[in-house]
């Protein structure tokens, strides 16, 4: 029984490691669904990535820098907001096959997993919002685990295939989905080359390899807790325009923070719309970005918030 269980768990510390490079590297079909808990092998590159950001005590700061860990921040949240969310979530516009594995590319820079994984969960947290079925419902499973410990639990590891079956069709899409850490790899390699670079050619701008990667770390660490506020914070503080099922919350503060996503208790009213800030006083960065697209020919067919939803006197 001990070699049994000796066996089992170093099958399980190979699986893990495996999947730091290869997310389908045990067929989702036939693994236990049983598996549940933190996987701690995975939460190891989670914890280093946030003492990484120690790093910048040695680095330090320049206005190069800070413009980097900036753009890096805005770019990424876009993708993620524009279409990780309101475009793979809820397809909420159209647009051609090569824009698509763009701002998948992007998306993937966040080191938030590959668009199936994160499109298929989310549709899954919207089916059961706020039900103990939601991973990550702080009023079900508690403020931490919905802020940040759902994704790195066993359960939550793979792609929720069957709710994802319109995008899995893209081969692109399933090799980004599976091999999600390269993208990020190749993103550092990118900072620090461009770095040493900039600190070869023009050393009057104080900048480095080092430098550019550690502020392009702290640029993911806030991009990430940033966004996962709206699975934690937004589900508990702010307001309730519309009287949903679930505990959503329109934050403004939020909003602002996350390009138009806390205004959560809008978009669980109808999460179909490409809008989430509703009237014209609620600011929604990512929906003005998506309108520029649209303007120049990117995207097409933004779908509107109906006039029955904005009518609506739940408030």
């Amino acid at each position: 029984m001990a070699d049994t269980n000796t066996r089992s768990t170093l099958t399980k510390l190979l699986i893990s490691f495996t999947r730091w490079f290869d997310s389908y590297s045990v067929d989702q079909t036939h693994e236990s669904d049983q598996q549940q808990g933190l996987d701690w092998v995975r939460v190891i590159p989670f914890i280093l990535l946030h003492l990484a950001c120690l790093l910048v005590i040695w680095v330090g700061w320049s206005p190069v820098a800070l413009i980097v860990a900036i753009v890096l921040y805005a770019v990424r949240m876009f993708a993620i907001t524009g279409f990780y969310h309101r475009y793979f979530s809820h397809r909420t516009f159209k647009t051609s096959r090569v824009v698509q594995f763009i701002f998948a590319l992007l998306g993937a820079s966040a080191i938030q997993r590959g668009p199936l994984w994160w499109a298929s969960h989310h549709r899954h947290h919207h089916a059961f919002a706020d039900q103990p079925e939601d991973s990550h419902s702080p009023e079900q499973h508690g403020f931490v685990n919905s802020h940040m410990g759902w994704f790195l639990s066993r359960d939550n590891f793979h792609t929720k295939q069957e709710r994802i079956r319109d995008f899995s069709r893209f081969p692109e899409l399933r090799l980004l989905d599976r091999f999600d850490i390269l993208i990020p790899v190749v993103g550092g390699v990118v900072l620090f080359l461009t770095g040493q670079w900039l600190s070869a050619n023009y050393p009057g701008l104080n900048t480095n390899g080092a430098q550019l990667l550690v502020w392009g770390l702290i640029s993911t660490i806030v991009l990430y807790h940033v966004t996962f506020t709206i699975n934690s914070l937004a589900h508990r503080f702010g307001s309730k325009r519309y009287k949903n099922k679930d505990d959503s919350r329109n934050n403004f503060i939020l909003a602002l923070l996350t390009f138009g996503e806390g205004w959560h208790n809008n978009h669980h009213a109808y999460p179909g719309s490409a809008r989430q800030g509703f009237f014209w006083w609620e600011i929604d960065i990512t929906y003005y970005m998506l309108k520029m697209m649209e303007a120049v020919g990117l995207i097409h067919d933004l779908k509107p918030v109906p006039q029955r939803i904005l009518a609506r006197k739940d408030f």
